[in-house]
């Protein structure tokens, strides 16, 4: 569990992101391209990711395993802003964050030797990064963007009302089961225990369409505090018209969890050695 200590000054600096985040996306969408799920908006979505981003994933993949630790300089808080401001934070994320959050990612899984170069700061190494997270963002993510806006502004409308109305304190009240506030806490489900303690910075909570089950922090608490969150649903359409609706608009699917096929369309991307690896991880 996590939990999110507030001081009456971090409840008036608490506020919902204006959209979603398109690094955000980009990272988290990474852990979905790796799960089989059958509903037909996101079966369209990763069809096309696969097919057109095996460039780009070859270098992204190795950074953001499919559970547990990516670098917090994969999501800088600049990319609230949108992708170009946010590239340009993660080519100027100073060499020792870089180096410490390589290192903290090294030591879950092995990293190829190309790495090297982005954790010692290299200007090339970072331009190619900075140029895969474009590339894969352009190819994978900006196709379906009306859709994960969509469901991002519908939440972020939720939220916006209830803090409008009522204060910060009934919108934290709004983001059960997974979140729960119990004052001075919010009291969120989270795979390790740990206490973040705002500190007068306040909190800005991000919805997402490509987080889902557990919210997501930032490692660092030094960094401005983050939380984001599985977007919530808006209400689906009859049976019948969404299995019609174009996939670009269609309504976001509600994921499930699947067996071994999750893999099926990576080797080609990342190599078949790697791939079965990662199959032989899943749980």
């Amino acid at each position: 569990m996590l939990r999110v200590h507030f001081t009456a000054q971090d409840l008036t600096r608490t506020r919902v992101a204006d959209g979603a985040d398109p690094l955000w996306e980009t990272v988290l969408s990474l852990h979905s391209l790796r799960e089989c799920r059958t509903e037909p908006a996101l079966a369209h979505w990763r069809q096309h990711a696969v097919r057109h981003g095996p460039g780009p994933l070859r270098t992204l993949l190795p950074l953001v395993p499919k559970h547990g630790y990516f670098p917090d300089f994969l999501t800088p808080f600049a990319a609230l802003d949108g992708v170009e401001p946010g590239l340009e934070a993660v080519m100027s994320t100073p060499r020792s964050r870089l180096r410490t959050e390589l290192t903290l990612l090294s030591g879950h899984r092995a990293l190829p030797g190309w790495a090297r170069g982005i954790g010692e700061g290299e200007p090339a190494a970072l331009r190619h990064l900075a140029r895969s997270l474009r590339t894969y963002h352009h190819l994978a993510i900006a196709p379906s963007w009306p859709r994960i806006a969509g469901r991002v502004g519908a939440d972020r409308a939720l939220r916006a009302h209830a803090l409008g109305q009522s204060g910060a304190e009934a919108m934290l009240r709004t983001f059960g089961p997974v979140m729960r506030w119990r004052p001075p806490v919010l009291e969120v489900d989270y795979p390790v225990e740990r206490e973040l303690f705002l500190q007068g910075r306040g909190l800005v909570l991000v919805p997402s369409y490509f987080c889902r089950d557990d919210p997501v922090a930032l490692v660092d608490d030094a960094l401005p505090p983050v939380l984001v969150y599985p977007a919530a649903e808006a209400r689906s359409a009859p049976a019948g018209r969404a299995a019609t609706s174009h996939p670009a608009t269609a309504e976001g699917p509600r994921f499930r969890f699947s067996g071994s096929e999750a893999l099926r369309d990576v080797p080609s991307l990342i190599g078949a050695r790697a791939a079965a690896r990662a199959a032989g991880r899943r749980r």
